[in-house]
């Protein structure tokens, strides 16, 4: 499949709405629209942690793949599905189980948690927790949309899952855990 773009600005989004990709207009507030927008922005945060000193270089291979699935979820969002079925380019439990092995090969390794974590750490570590909020959010929007491929939304569940346990993962055991009731007076 390849994808065609020779010209970038249209103007036909100047009167707030846009096209899906079954071609029928809607808001640009649609609900599907702010999911893909959502895990279009997850997908930006991603560069960003590939960027980052410390990353750890098998974690920087995932992440690559995990954009290109990014997109996958972005064209299924962006088309309503049909009764009968389709032949447009769908999120598979495959991609879900992918994710899921992922994050059972990773937290093997960690050390079980006595609390919760605290967003930080290393660098790589907190922009992995920056794309793990990102995610939620992507999650909880990609639930609004009516008809979305239930796969999108196992796999931002899993996604979520797997960038929390990478954040941990960059933190090599040194990371910062919440302690109830510390600094009150």
């Amino acid at each position: 499949m390849t994808v065609n773009l020779t010209k970038i600005y249209t103007r036909l989004g100047d009167d707030g709405e846009t096209h899906l990709g079954d071609m029928s207009r809607v808001p640009k507030t649609d609900e599907r629209i702010e999911a893909y927008g959502t895990v279009d922005e997850l997908n930006a945060q991603i560069g960003v942690a590939l960027t980052v000193d410390g990353l750890p270089a098998q974690y920087a291979e995932w992440l690559r793949h995990i954009q290109n699935d990014l997109f996958d979820v972005g064209a299924d969002l962006s088309v309503p599905g049909s009764e009968g079925g389709d032949d447009r380019l769908r999120v598979l439990p495959e991609q879900v189980a992918w994710l899921e092995e992922r994050c059972d090969e990773v937290n093997a390794g960690l050390e079980p948690l006595k609390s919760f974590v605290l967003p930080g750490g290393t660098p790589a570590a907190a922009q992995l927790h920056v794309c793990r909020t990102v995610c939620r959010r992507a999650e909880r929007r990609t639930l609004q949309v009516d008809g979305a491929n239930p796969e999108t939304i196992r796999y931002l569940n899993r996604l979520s899952d797997l960038l929390f346990i990478l954040s941990r993962g960059a933190n090599a055991g040194d990371e910062p855990l919440w302690e109830p009731g510390r600094f009150r007076e």
